[in-house]
């Protein structure tokens, strides 16, 4: 679980909820609630000693989230920062006669200053590791000729290639970024590195320009003007211009595309590269919630291709992805077909099979890292081996699924455990305050209960048998855990008005009469009542909206 997700969690003081209305509620809702619960909260209402002084701490409680809700001004505050805002010092410069757009201007202007020196102080690094690995001689191997040799009983498996690259953003204000990167590679003993510095401006929101200038041991000094311009709401171009000084003299070179939205869901490109590689590339692409589909041709030298390929995304938990793609040109033909699944928050772990003549069979394994993706392509075999196929596909499968449940998944476990064991120990106190105001509120409610049973039993109205609240156990593969739920028979029948029961769109946490029974879990809300004589049953979940009595909810008597 995310921190921020359980401070939310957490932050019971929700006055919202606490007087059951909508976060868009009107002045005349505010009152109608806030009058209902000082009915029954009054300390006078009250003559037991512990009742009356049980009641007037309720009492408090919701007079201070009507007097906050209830003003323009704070409900302003409190809708911006919380409850926490309305403690911070400072407020009491904000001249009352402001509107609450007012104050919404002034903390979104002051949200801006802070977003800017958060940017000045953030560099955004983005990283790339390659390690290439020569595993050829698993599958070609030459044991007539070299049985007899020391050694090659085992097939040597090889790092042939390296590439390693860093950069980092460093925005200087909220238009302008300067953004440093570098490269160092490796293969077969030889290698080189680069370093560049680029220097971007926002001119507009309809465009930027990036000055760029680098330099390398393989390379001469390099000059670079890119640009970006929207065209029209649907259309948009970039221009990269380039210098490239060497010992052959200076290269310049080209490249310029245009692109634009055919649809919702499709953009269309035409891009034209001159000088180092002249080509020109046409694609079309398509992305939608669940598939993500790329048709591309491009005419150039030394390559030439056609390529299409497909992607189909699961929506499921781990955003499981599926892909394959075929590309065929001048250099040969090459089929490609993998898989990726997020394997923690941050992390994403794919796998992809490449088939091609001439370059044979591969095996490329990524793993991204936040913000750092780690790159290994495996070479198996120059050939189309069979054998190499089967063990390229089925390998990674085989030990992704032992390393998921043995490794990964306990891991993931554990570490949500422990996140919310520690939670739950720094939020004890609150919890156990909450847990006494909530049965205090039940003992309250008792003879306001009756009354309203009462009433709704002579019209036949809703009456609560049993309501539940909390995490309920329904997969029979977790029945060992034990249900975390709290009894809400009572509160829920006192919000009970002219047979109907109405829940806002929020964390029932908050109402009167209840707490929080298992923090940083999913919660539940389960209500089995009657209403015209007739048992009704509806289970919603704990932030969504609820209004009852319904047909739906109606129980069938012959099931």
């Amino acid at each position: 679980m995310a921190a921020a997700f359980m401070e939310e969690e957490l932050d019971n003081d929700d006055y919202y909820s606490l007087l059951n209305v909508r976060r868009e509620a009107t002045q005349e809702e505010l009152k109608s609630s806030y009058r209902r619960l000082c009915m029954l909260y009054h300390p006078d209402k009250h003559r037991d000693p512990e009742l009356k002084k049980q009641a007037e701490q309720l009492f408090n409680l919701v007079h201070q989230a009507y007097e906050v809700l209830s003003d323009p001004q704070s409900r302003a505050i409190y809708d911006i920062y919380g409850k926490k805002g309305l403690d911070m010092e400072g407020w009491e410069v904000v001249e009352r006669k402001r509107t609450a757009a007012e104050i919404r201007e002034e903390f979104e202007r002051l949200q801006r200053e802070r977003e800017e020196r958060r940017l000045q102080q953030r560099t955004n690094p983005k990283g790339t590791i390659s390690v290439g690995i020569d595993a050829s001689e698993l599958f070609d191997r030459y044991d007539e000729d070299f049985e007899d040799l020391p050694g090659s009983g085992f097939p040597q498996i090889e790092i042939n290639r390296m590439h390693i690259s860093q950069s980092i953003e460093a925005p200087l204000t909220a238009s302008d970024t300067a953004i440093l990167s570098g490269s160092l590679s490796t293969q077969n003993g030889n290698g080189g590195g680069s370093i560049n510095f680029a220097l971007r401006r926002v001119t507009s929101a309809k465009g930027w320009g990036e000055l760029e200038f680098g330099a390398g041991d393989l390379q001469g000094p390099l000059f670079g003007l890119k640009l970006f311009r929207n065209i029209t709401p649907k259309c948009f171009f970039t221009t990269n211009c380039v210098l490239q000084f060497s010992s052959r003299g200076i290269r310049p070179g080209l490249t310029t595309m245009v692109a634009r939205h055919l649809d919702k869901n499709t953009m269309g490109y035409i891009q034209w590269r001159w000088g180092i590689q002249s080509a020109m590339n046409t694609s079309i692409v398509r992305d939608t919630k669940t598939s993500h589909f790329t048709m591309a041709m491009q005419l150039g030298i030394p390559h030439s291709f056609m390529m299409v390929s497909y992607q189909h995304k699961f929506q499921d938990e781990d955003q499981t992805r599926v892909k394959g793609s075929l590309k065929a040109g001048f250099f040969g033909t090459v089929v490609e077909y993998g898989a990726e699944r997020k394997i923690s928050n941050h992390s994403v772990l794919g796998a992809t099979v490449s088939i091609g003549v001439p370059q044979g069979v591969s095996l490329k394994i990524k793993l991204i890292r936040a913000s750092q993706t780690y790159f290994f392509p495996i070479h198996l075999t120059d050939q189309l081996l069979p054998s190499a196929v089967f063990y390229a596909t089925v390998g990674p499968i085989v030990i992704f699924v032992a390393m998921h449940k043995l490794i990964i998944k306990p891991y993931l476990r554990a570490q949500k455990e422990k996140e919310l064991e520690k939670h739950r120990e720094c939020s004890a106190s609150d919890i156990l305050q909450k847990k006494q105001e909530a049965e205090a509120a039940v003992r309250l409610m008792q003879e306001s209960v009756r009354r309203i049973i009462e009433a709704e039993e002579a019209r036949m109205g809703l009456i609560i048998l049993n309501a539940w609240y909390g995490k309920f156990v329904t997969d029979n593969s977790k029945r060992n855990e034990k249900a975390k739920v709290i009894d809400v028979t009572v509160p829920l029948q006192c919000l009970v008005k002219d047979s109907k029961l109405i829940l806002t769109e929020a964390s029932k946490a908050g109402l009167p009469g209840f707490y929080d029974p298992c923090v940083g879990e999913d919660k539940s809300l389960k209500i089995l009542y009657q209403f015209r004589g007739a048992l009704h049953q509806v289970m919603s979940g704990d932030n969504e909206s609820l209004r009852i009595p319904k047909q739906s909810h109606k129980i069938d008597a012959d099931g």
